[in-house]
């Protein structure tokens, strides 16, 4: 049983022989400061007020009751602040998480079943079909693929898809503008001006329409440079596929059944302005022609059939969006919060010190693939998850591409890199690690080595918070910071060597596959690869750290 749920029994014990109501939920959290304790609780402010005591004398009486229990783990109580009863264990709840954690290896630590028997749609990147993805796009990308690994992790059923968006306007001048190329004339204005365009135009064969190739043109430079940053859709959803299936007019009938829609000077309008919206949308402009609201209410319908869960990760551009998307769903009968939307903030792109612009149209474009080849998929992940996507993001080439302690991804692969090298030293000297039940981990004494275990031990909170939220970053920020305790612990702790004690030797060895576990989890909800093999711009590694 987790420690934290032999502590919360306990307090449930000491309530029931209070006389007191044992609460649904118990909270227990971490102090910030690890001298005020291992965990904290707020029980006794919670049920003061209903025991009619004062938060800090019940308090007492809890510790004091506590303290008549036995318990493997807890060594003192103390009473703090206004009611707060904090925890102090022994090291030997630290030893088995480590043991836990090796046990269950990279594989299952820090997996839950939340979301199992539960289907999950996440839909990401979703550009048009007009060119190749941009560096701006980069950020979605990472962003929900990662998205997908937490939620596969919290035990969903994941489909990653990617709706193209290869109708209307936009592809109509992509296609002008390549055969525009092709016949040696002008691009339109409004056309696409990128390099790639001319470049592309030289390719189509003379019997091809440059609409039907370009698309698959466009497709397969997008799906090559996603598959380079490690992300595969399970699914590549047509918008024309819908038009051709009838699922429109099927679309525009089910919202006039329901009385969602109505007409008005020769268009189709949707009575979003009932469902929250600010004003009403059009669905089918006045000479027919459909607006791409339709299309994607058409598209939602069909994932909501599919799944209990759709999450969406959509360009700043779009926030806008949401509310009359919403909207539909609702007015359609299904509950608008089956409906989730991430907005993913800007990308500022920096080289040498300068912005650089980002766009299909005017030809200011860096592609995401000269991203990917020059700092490495890897880099680029990492670098895209290495904040909330809430925040505009600058994304330093000049760093990422460093092999330094200054680049993020850089020093979490490094400190993997470092213990897998100290292993292979270890076998050639002729090391053999004992079973887990012969080593003795009361030998891990150091501040070092307790701090690596208690992070080792917030990782599946942080996965399950994460996974809540929608929030990768958080699984990059532990990683650093988890690198930092690693590198620490390096400076400070010899694992290898005579003037180290063999026990001593054997402790730290098991606590090293403990961090790698650590390690590969977090590196595989962010996509990026745990490599064996580093070395740094600034030092040569020496094998043991």
């Amino acid at each position: 049983m987790d420690v934290r749920e032999s502590i919360k029994n306990l307090i449930r014990e000491a309530l029931l022989s209070l006389g007191l109501e044992t609460p649904t939920e118990i909270h227990l959290e971490r102090p910030a400061n690890v001298e005020h304790g291992d965990w904290s609780t707020n029980v006794a402010l919670a049920l003061a007020k209903k025991a009619e005591l004062n938060p800090r004398d019940l308090a007492g009486q809890l510790a004091t009751t506590l303290e008549s229990f036995p318990s493997d783990h807890v060594a003192r109580l103390e009473v703090a602040g206004p009611g707060f009863l904090n925890f102090y264990l022994n090291k030997s709840w630290l030893y088995d998480v480590l043991l836990q954690a090796v046990d269950a290896g990279s594989e299952d630590w820090a997996r839950s079943k939340e979301g199992v028997n539960r289907k999950v749609i996440v839909e990401f990147v979703s550009a048009n079909p007009t060119g190749p993805l941009h560096a701006g796009h980069g950020r979605g990308a990472c962003y929900g693929d990662s998205v997908a690994r937490l939620l596969e992790r919290s035990g969903y059923s994941v489909s990653r898809e990617f709706y193209v968006n290869d109708r209307g306007m936009q592809m109509n001048l992509f296609a002008s503008s390549l055969a525009a190329c092709v016949a040696g004339e002008d691009i339109p204005a409004d056309g696409y001006h990128g390099a790639y365009i001319k470049e592309w135009a030289t390719e189509i064969p003379e019997d091809e329409d440059p609409l039907d190739w370009g698309k698959k043109r466009a497709l397969s430079s997008q799906k090559e440079v996603l598959s380079d940053l490690n992300i595969e859709f399970d699914s590549w959803f047509s918008e024309t596929s819908m038009v051709d299936s009838g699922s429109i007019e099927k679309i525009l009938s089910m919202l006039e059944e329901a009385s969602a829609s109505y007409e008005k000077d020769g268009a189709i309008w949707l009575k979003s302005t009932e469902y929250g919206d600010d004003k009403d949308r059009v669905l089918v402009k006045s000479d027919g022609e459909y607006t791409y609201l339709l299309p994607d209410v058409a598209y939602h319908l069909d994932k909501l059939v599919r799944a209990e869960r759709l999450v969406n990760v959509w360009g700043a551009d779009h926030h806008g969006y949401i509310p009359r998307m919403k909207a539909a769903i609702e007015s359609l009968g299904y509950e608008a919060e089956r409906l989730e939307v991430e907005v993913t903030q800007m990308v500022n792109l920096q080289r040498s010190g300068e912005e650089v612009k980002l766009s299909k149209r005017t030809g200011d474009i860096v592609e995401l693939s000269e991203v990917v080849k020059e700092v490495g998929p890897d880099a680029a992940r990492f670098t895209y998850l290495l904040q909330s996507i809430e925040t505009t993001q600058t994304f330093d080439l000049d760093l990422v591409s460093k092999r330094v302690n200054e680049n993020p991804i850089f020093y979490v692969q490094y400190a993997y890199a470092r213990i897998r090298s100290m292993m292979k030293k270890a076998d050639q000297i002729g090391f053999k690690p004992l079973p887990l039940s012969e080593v003795d981990l009361s030998k891990l004494q150091h501040h070092r080595e307790l701090v690596l275990i208690r992070s080792l031990h917030e990782l599946p909170d942080v996965v399950e918070r994460a996974s809540r939220e929608l929030a990768p970053h958080q699984i990059t920020t532990w990683l650093r910071e988890f690198a930092a305790d690693l590198h620490g612990f390096y400076h400070d702790c010899r694992i290898l060597g005579d003037d180290v004690e063999p026990s001593l030797t054997q402790a730290r060895f098991l606590l090293m596959r403990g961090v790698l576990v650590g390690l590969e989890v977090g590196m595989e909800l962010l996509g990026v690869s745990a490599p064996a093999e580093m070395w740094r711009d600034d030092l040569v590694e020496e094998g043991d750290g």
